[in-house]
Order: structure tokens, then C-alpha cells, then sequence
């Protein structure tokens, strides 16, 4: 009679169903911990197969879709300056996760609507409103580099598309700028300002 062998290996079908089970009820901070554990530690070819996943699934969740301007910010008061809202919040969320995913002109919209909500409003130097304007400048200038990263992989079929998303870009932080002086402010978008005007891209 011959000898019988046991498959030592698990079904397939159990395994996902049991990392499934664990992703589901996993924190946020454990998948965040194990992703860049085994980004860093995984076989050479994880890393872009990360990258692929993430961009199919902004692509499937329309990421890039551009909100109403008036809805990221509560216009100042006599009381009150602006202020950010839960939407501006999402939308930075959201052109971050483009961005970092190597998207960056798809982020570029997003950016674009930003800055141009802030044409109109007033705030003071320092405070919240004047914190997420600095961070919105940084998140700009991360965009700008994806964009270069972009075209340096030979990833835009669309040169001229990609311009007109960079001078849109441009444009409003011109806007932006001179609706600043009129009022007396502190410009908060300088660094996107020489990063963009120095572009290569631009015509």
C-alpha cells in the first residue's frame, strides 16, 4: 500500500479568508505599521506592486474629482476670520494620497481649487487658518516634484493636458497673490509660487 503524504501547505481559499478576518478588524495603525514592514522588507518587485494597487484604486474611487471651492472654507465674519472646513480636509486627504501614489498632476485640480478658494478671504498671520495655508503650500511644492517624477518615468501620454493643469495651477496662485496684496496680508503660497514659475514644463 503505498505511503499516503500529507500537503502541509493550507488551502489557499482559508489563508485569504483568515487575512481577511485580520485585515477587517485590524487598526489603522497596525495595517499602516505592517505595510511599511513589509514594503521594506518585502522581494524587489513589492514595492511598484503596492504603487499599481493604489493608483488602480484612486482611479476606481474617482480621487481626482474636483469639489465646489465654496465649500472648503467658512467665509470670515466680522467676529471670525475664515476658517477650514471638513470638506477642505477630505480634499487635501485626498491630493496627498494622489501625489504620494506618483499622480501627481491628477492631484493638480484638486490643489487648484484650493488655492482658489481662498481669493475673497482674510486671516491673520499666525493662527489655524495661517497653519493650514502653510501646509497647503507644502502639499503644492510634494505636488509639483510628483508631476517631475511623472514625467521622468514617461508616465503622461498627454503633454499638453498636463500644461494646462500646471498654468490653471499657476494662475491661481497669481490670483491668489495679488488679491493678498490688496488686502494687506501675508502671501501663504510662496514656495508653490517659485516652484512653479521655474517649471520647465510651463511654455
Amino acid at each position: 500500500m503505498p505511503a499516503l503524504h500529507h500537503d502541509a501547505r493550507p488551502a489557499v481559499g482559508h489563508v485569504n479568508l483568515m487575512v481577511d478576518t485580520f485585515i477587517a478588524n485590524a487598526s489603522i495603525d497596525d495595517l499602516r505599521s505592517i505595510t511599511r514592514n513589509l514594503l521594506s522588507t518585502g522581494p524587489a518587485g513589492i514595492g511598484p506592486a503596492f504603487i499599481n494597487a493604489a493608483r488602480a484604486r484612486l482611479v476606481q474611487t474617482n480621487a481626482k474629482a474636483v469639489p465646489n471651492y465654496q465649500l472648503l472654507f467658512i467665509r470670515q465674519t466680522r467676529d471670525a476670520e475664515a476658517a477650514p472646513t471638513q470638506q477642505l480636509y477630505e480634499t487635501l486627504t485626498r491630493a496627498r494620497k494622489l501625489l504620494g501614489a506618483g499622480m501627481g498632476f491628477a492631484s493638480l485640480g484638486l490643489l487648484t481649487a484650493v488655492v482658489r478658494a481662498t481669493i475673497g478671504l482674510r486671516w491673520q498671520d499666525e493662527g489655524d487658518m495661517a497653519a493650514v495655508l502653510t501646509a497647503i503650500d507644502f502639499d503644492i511644492t510634494q505636488a509639483i516634484q510628483s508631476c517631475k517624477e511623472e514625467i521622468a518615468c514617461g508616465r503622461i501620454s498627454d503633454l499638453t493636458s498636463a500644461r494646462g493643469s500646471v498654468i490653471e495651477l499657476r494662475n491661481a496662485i497669481s490670483e491668489s497673490q495679488v488679491d493678498v496684496q490688496l488686502w494687506g496680508g501675508e502671501f501663504p503660497f510662496d514656495r508653490a509660487s517659485s516652484s512653479i514659475e521655474y517649471w520647465k514644463i510651463l511654455p
